[in-house]
Formats: C-alpha cells, structure tokens, sequence
C-alpha cells in the first residue's frame, strides 16, 4: 500500500491592504483582508520537494498591493476575480484560485458646514463601523468564475416585539415563556448570484438595508420565524439574489431580579451575557 496525495491547495492568508483613492478632493478608501488559496499541478513539490512549480506566497502577497494600484477596487468582488484571474492566467500549472476577502467598513465623518452650519460628510476624514464587515470569496477555474457576497457582524437590538413561547418543556427545563423579551443578535449572511451580471455593492446595499428593516417591522414569535422572514424578503425583492444563508446567534439579555430589593423590574434592567447562546442557521433559496 502506498500513499498519494488526493488534494492539495496553497496561498498566502491575512494580507491587509487599504487603497486611498485621491483622484478628487474628496477621497475614497478601501480597507480589506485578502486570502489566496492556489489548486493545481503541485504534486511534486510534496513528494520530491521540487519548488519549480511553486509561486512564492510572499509573490502572492506582493501582487495584491500591485494590482490594487492598477485596479480601480470598486468592490471587494470584482477586485477578487481580477485577482483570481490574473493568477490562473499567468501561472499554467494552477487549475484553480479561491480568493476570500474581508472589507472593513468606514463612514466618513460628519462635521458642520462653516457657512450653514449643516452637517454635511467630511472630504477625507471617517470613522469605523465598529465590527461589522462585507465579505466575498471568489473561486476562478477553467469552467468559469463564481461569487459569494456577504455581511457579518452586523449587530442589532430591538427591545420589544419579540417574543418566545409554547415549546417545548421537559425536566431540564427552567426557561420561563414570554410574549415580551429583548431580541438582539448579530447577523451573518452569505448569498449567491443568479447570475455574474451585477452591481455588487447595489445589492449588498439594498440586502443589508432589508435585513434592517425586517428585523425592525418584525414581530418575531421565534428567532427562526424572523430569520425565515429576513432572507423571505430578500428572495422575493431581489431577482439577482439565488440563494442566501442567514446566521443568528441570541444575544441574551437576561431579566434582573430587582425583587430581591422589593422592586419591580418592568423589563428595564437586564444583564447582557455573551456565552452560552443559542445559534439559529438556515438557507434560503429561490423556489423552482
């Protein structure tokens, strides 16, 4: 018996670049997290230790900063297929590149306009959306390109409207029901394309703006129920959306118990808890 090798995948992870696109007064900036994997012919490289195949990763790496220069970075998608395709086009031995990439998010900052004293966006000055992020991976082979868009960390809270009942309850169980709780999570959502043909950051514009306002409107009898409705109005609102998935970690907010100093808690005082957490996942797609 032998052993050979049935896969096999290299690149380069953490590589972090911010562009400052100067070519006005006002300026744009772009800060993002690159991960290359390369698939192909590499075999040799493991069993004989022939590097003649091998593109340095600390290449990979220099080429995310040179072609982000010539690249106009519109988006985190289309600067991964052009990435991706620049690999697979100058390297022959590579059948396959899967690019990931994780864009930190600003806003620009708003400061008072001297002559009307409006607030109005600042030309290059900005401030972090905290921990929310766009993502997108990218695989390129010789069959074509697919795109994945996504958000994660987008954090939110509604502190009525919201509610948990009649499930079920065994020995083990201590949760109490209520018809009214705080509901807070923060959401990742991953979604495909019908097609290639799109405007990346129009959708995720429009997603994340649907995301936020079902999560308001709704009156959720159940975590599920919310994220059902959530990636429902996607579906149905987008034609360019094929397929999304939807992650919904409960962050808990636990009731005080203010009896204990004769006092009534009127669902005002809770403690936030970060772990354990309940984790509701589910895919949605478009029906045939």
């Amino acid at each position: 018996m032998s052993a050979i090798i049935t896969h096999n995948n290299y690149g380069k992870s953490g590589v972090r670049l911010l562009k400052i696109k100067r070519d006005t007064p006002v300026h744009e900036i772009k800060e993002m997290t690159v991960n290359i994997q390369l698939e192909g012919d590499f075999e040799t490289v493991h069993t004989e230790g022939d590097n003649r195949k091998v593109l340095p990763t600390d290449t990979m790496k220099n080429t995310v900063y040179a072609l982000a220069k010539e690249n106009p970075v519109r988006s985190s998608e289309e600067f991964g297929v052009y990435l991706a395709k620049y690999f697979i086009d100058n390297n022959k031995q590579v059948s396959g590149v899967s690019i990931e990439i994780e864009e930190k998010l600003w806003q620009r900052i708003m400061t008072k306009d001297p002559g009307s004293k409006k607030l109005i966006p600042h030309d290059h000055s900005f401030v972090s959306s905290g921990e929310e992020r766009n993502t997108a991976k990218i695989r390129v082979t010789g069959k074509g390109v697919s795109v994945e868009s996504g958000i994660t960390g987008l954090l939110v809270l509604k502190t009525t409207e919201s509610g948990f009942e009649n499930y079920i309850k065994d020995k083990y169980t201590t949760l109490k029901e209520t018809s009214d709780r705080v509901f807070s999570t923060s959401i990742t959502a991953v979604w495909s394309y019908a097609n290639q043909e799109v405007n990346y950051l129009k959708v995720c514009a429009e997603i994340r703006q649907i995301i936020l306002e079902t999560f308001a409107a709704h009156h959720s009898l159940s975590v599920q129920q919310t994220l059902f409705e959530t990636g429902r109005n996607v579906i149905e609102k987008l034609t360019e959306v094929k397929e999304i998935s939807l992650s919904m970690p409960n962050k808990h907010y636990l009731l005080f118990n203010l009896e204990q100093f004769g006092m009534k808690n009127n669902n005002e005082i809770f403690i936030p808890t970060d772990e354990p957490f309940g984790l509701i996942e589910a895919t949605i797609t478009r029906s045939k």
